[in-house]
């Protein structure tokens, strides 16, 4: 029931939701490059926000391993908390995957703008761990906006035979969020030791 197969075959049944995540990931961050003057100084807030952050987990003795504790349990327990978020119509997970999509926006465009080259940082800073750390959450992201469209779909069907149908696909949908929570927070546990080490190196050097 936890396998890698079971999550890959209920994965492909989910490509759909899955490139929906995408598109929304891709205008976040569309947005991101766009808006930068109107959201500049909330975007800038945030950042500072997690200088803050980043400075008290630089403090300790055993920073990769305080970097590495903070990235993984963050991203894990968000990735979670989206999948059964989504019961709420898929608003969370809409919301969640734009203003992600646009904090990367922003942060390269302006990055650009202050004359720092992006392809190294997009080379050294996301690529990494971002090559499976993208990919969970908009897995995440797609079992979340799954969940939403069932509930919308079985608050829209009236007729028997489309609840029955609606009921079984509720059963089985809940079913198939066991072995993707797990899969997605290995996903992320190997993205979050690649962040804490690799990347980090890399940003230093």
């Amino acid at each position: 029931m936890l396998s890698f197969r079971t999550f890959w075959h209920d994965l492909k049944n989910n490509s759909s939701m899955l490139i929906v995540a995408t598109a929304l990931f891709v205008i976040g961050i569309v947005l991101g490059i766009i808006m930068v003057g109107p959201l500049g100084d909330y975007f800038q807030s945030q950042l500072q926000q997690l200088r803050g952050i980043s400075q008290q987990l630089r403090s300790g003795n055993h920073v990769e391993w305080n970097y590495f504790l903070f990235i993984f349990f963050n991203n894990a327990i968000k990735s979670i908390f989206i999948i059964f978020l989504g019961i709420f119509f898929g608003v969370v997970p809409v919301i969640f995957l734009v203003m992600n999509g646009m904090v990367i926006g922003y942060l390269l465009h302006a990055s650009t703008l202050q004359g720092a080259n992006v392809i190294e940082l997009i080379v050294k800073g996301l690529l990494p761990h971002g090559i499976i750390e993208i990919p969970a959450i908009l897995i995440a992201s797609a079992y979340g906006l799954k969940f939403g469209k069932l509930i919308l779909d079985s608050m829209t069907t009236w007729n028997t035979a489309g609840r029955e149908r609606l009921k079984t696909e509720r059963r089985h949908f809940l079913r198939s969020t066991l072995p993707a929570s797990l899969w997605i927070v290995v996903m992320l546990l190997i993205a979050a030791v690649i962040e804490s080490t690799i990347t980090y190196w890399l940003m230093q050097a």
